[in-house]
């Protein structure tokens, strides 16, 4: 049995429990999850003895490539999804259906319901993300492969960077190299942020120019086929103090020493209490415990990260307030970050393994302050 069929086979077990005959899922992300199809437009039907995928006829080939043995039901060009799926729904004798009230729209679902009006219908959020967060072997392993994409990707960055280079254009050259270095995609578009602009967590691409300040961050990653990594790093290309790197003295501004720091003992201390057992707000309490000592608690406003696998996005979240107990097997990003308007910000990103006995750093970008030293 494959691991798409062993996911299913899971999860029906549980539709007795919940009392429902069937499960209407929508996401795109979820039914790939749960049957290897990479397509769109196609909702899976999963039943405690029968699963169908309904989709159109666009996919009838892609489906049996992709999904060998999973049954299907093409719907004709003239009758939407929602309608497909009710009748289908009606077929198979459903009464007690469960659907992803966090995903389907309330128009969707008034379709869906007028085309099976008989079933009773039960609303889960976060029912196959809950599934997702705990990642099996050969999950890890593509996020091993999309860190690696993202890896060489920067490798390419770093050898092409130039001083009259602006955010724009080292935005759309990192995801170019994403592809060159196997990626199907970026997971997200890039973040280039050059000086103040850094103190923008999210900060959209402009045409500031690299030699215009003093830090310049990078926050990027890399999507394999379903899964994706997430990284962000600070590179340093102009200078005004001493720092030494490979042995020669380097000039990096003291309040950049300072922060970098600070950011970098704030992730040291979310790493030490990543484990099985703790909570997702320890994790955001500990970096938080370093960060207002030196004054800048204020200045680190995001969470300091989140789960990581088929959307860039996942559980679990590591923020305050969140008392997830966090297992072995999932995988996150460590992220804090000091964020100063008029001055810029630091974050240092690395994607992160929980494992039975701690956590594993699954990314090798150094993060060391004088490995980020550009050389022009």
């Amino acid at each position: 049995m494959d691991h798409f069929s062993h996911r299913r086979e899971r999860l029906a077990r549980t539709l007795a429990d919940e009392d429902l005959d069937l499960l209407v899922v929508s996401h795109p992300v979820n039914v790939s999850y749960l049957t290897n199809f990479s397509g769109e437009s196609s909702w899976l039907l999963m039943g405690r003895e029968r699963t169908l995928l309904v989709s159109d006829g666009r996919f009838t080939e892609q489906i049996e490539e992709e999904c060998p043995g999973l049954e299907m039901h093409i719907r004709p060009p003239a009758k939407t999804l929602q309608d497909a799926a009710g009748e289908v729904i009606g077929k198979l004798g459903a009464r007690a259906v469960g659907f992803e009230s966090g995903h389907l729209t309330v128009r969707e679902f008034e379709i869906l319901k007028d085309a099976a009006p008989v079933v009773q219908w039960k609303g889960a959020k976060q029912r196959f993300e809950k599934m997702r967060a705990v990642k099996d072997e050969t999950e890890v392993e593509q996020i091993r492969e999309a860190i690696r994409f993202a890896e060489r990707a920067f490798d390419m960055f770093r050898a092409m960077l130039r001083p009259d280079d602006n955010e724009k254009d080292l935005s759309d050259a990192l995801e170019m190299y994403v592809r060159r270095a196997g990626g199907r995609c970026t997971s997200f578009p890039t973040i280039v942020a050059v000086g103040p602009r850094a103190a923008l967590p999210h900060c959209p691409p402009s045409r500031h120019y690299v030699r215009e300040a003093e830090l310049l961050l990078v926050d990027w990653g890399a999507s394999g086929r379903f899964y994706k990594s997430d990284l962000t790093r600070v590179l340093v290309p102009r200078k005004t103090s001493t720092l030494h790197a490979g042995g020669q003295a380097k000039a990096v501004e003291p309040k950049l020493l300072e922060v970098y720091g600070v950011v970098l003992r704030a992730q040291q201390a979310a790493l030490a209490a990543l484990r099985p057992g703790a909570k997702s707000a320890d994790i955001d309490a500990a970096a938080r415990q370093v960060i207002p000592a030196p004054g800048y608690g204020e200045s680190f406003t995001p969470s300091v990260g989140h789960g990581l696998g088929m959307q860039v996005h996942e559980l679990p979240s590591l923020r305050p307030g969140v008392d997830t107990m966090l297992e072995a097997g999932m995988a996150v990003t460590v992220e804090p970050g000091i964020y100063l308007p008029g001055w810029g910000g630091v974050r240092i990103e690395d994607d992160v393994l929980i494992t039975p006995d701690g956590c594993e750093v699954l990314t090798h970008v150094p993060k060391e302050l004088p490995a980020m030293l550009v050389e022009w």
